[in-house]
């Protein structure tokens, strides 16, 4: 396997994503936490474009994009697949998890981090996709079926992220109400052992975020 160590922070979904797939795929790692505010050299060498987390180190060698990481660790590492095998199955897996990260996700930490117009706007966005991966997942336990794979850890950010930013936000966002399947989907994902034991604590989420949201809406902007 070869020396394997994972730069990341501790409240990001993009990071607990790709060690929920090495955990769930057995993979011994190292991790390492990084500190945004202070970014250390090791991960400016290795990331020295976007300069963010998460980066995963094999061999030395850098991957960058949680996305693209997950990619890497299910073609290097083949046990425990988290993609089907099927082409067709796996560019749907695809097309799901990219529809997470930029019309639910994307939109609901928009809504999280403005106001007036702006977040009213994402928040409409994000109710209407969180609508149609509702329909997605009604009937199934997970997104490929009865095991967790690609897709589900991508939506965690649905499970854990956006529940906390709609608590603090008040997004009205009312998953158990609003959007059944996906509430019924989050509560199995939520029990899986691997999930459950790399997530912080929701008081200690909470505030996380508080201090994070009140310091983006602090900033002045130029409109």
């Amino acid at each position: 396997m070869g020396e394997l160590k994972l730069l990341g922070i501790s409240p990001s979904p993009f990071s607990r994503r790709v060690e929920w797939a090495l955990k769930l795929k057995g993979i011994e790692y190292e991790y390492v936490e990084e500190d945004l505010a202070n970014k250390s050299p090791l991960l400016l060498k290795n990331n020295p474009v976007h300069k963010q987390i998460p980066v995963l180190l094999h061999n030395g060698k850098p991957i960058a994009e949680s996305s693209v990481i997950l990619e890497y660790i299910e073609e290097t590492w083949k046990e425990n697949p988290l993609l089907p095998e099927d082409p067709h199955e796996k560019a749907l897996a695809r097309f799901w998890a990219k529809f997470i990260d930029e019309k639910c996700f994307t939109n609901g930490r928009t809504a999280f981090y403005s106001q007036g117009e702006e977040r009213e706007k994402a928040l409409e966005s994000t109710r209407e996709a969180l609508k149609t991966l509702d329909e997605e997942i009604k009937g199934k336990k997970f997104f490929g079926g009865e095991t967790i794979g690609f897709v589900d850890l991508v939506a965690g950010v649905i499970a854990y992220w956006l529940p906390v930013f709609d608590e603090i936000a008040e997004m009205n966002l009312l998953f158990e109400q609003k959007f059944p399947s996906l509430y019924a989907w989050r509560e199995n994902f939520i029990k899986v052992p691997v999930i459950k034991e790399s997530i912080l604590p929701h008081d200690q989420m909470l505030v996380i975020f508080r201090g994070l949201r009140k310091k983006v809406l602090a900033v002045p902007t130029n409109k």
